[in-house]
């Protein structure tokens, strides 16, 4: 059994949220902030990775 990659969106806004993907394979909804600094965020639950598009090129 392989493990899959978290998912890495592309976002335009530095506040998003997460909840998994859907009912069946989702987890409660979370806020979550891009920091300035780091230009990414990952989900605590699915491991989502969210990058804000100034730095789509450097993560």
């Amino acid at each position: 059994m392989t493990t899959q990659v978290p998912e890495t969106k592309v976002v335009d806004k530095k506040k998003v949220a997460c909840d998994g993907g859907g009912p069946a394979t989702g987890h409660p909804r979370v806020w979550l902030t891009i920091p300035d600094d780091t230009g990414y965020v990952e989900c605590g639950y699915c491991d989502a990775r969210f990058v804000y598009k100034d730095f789509a090129d450097k993560s």
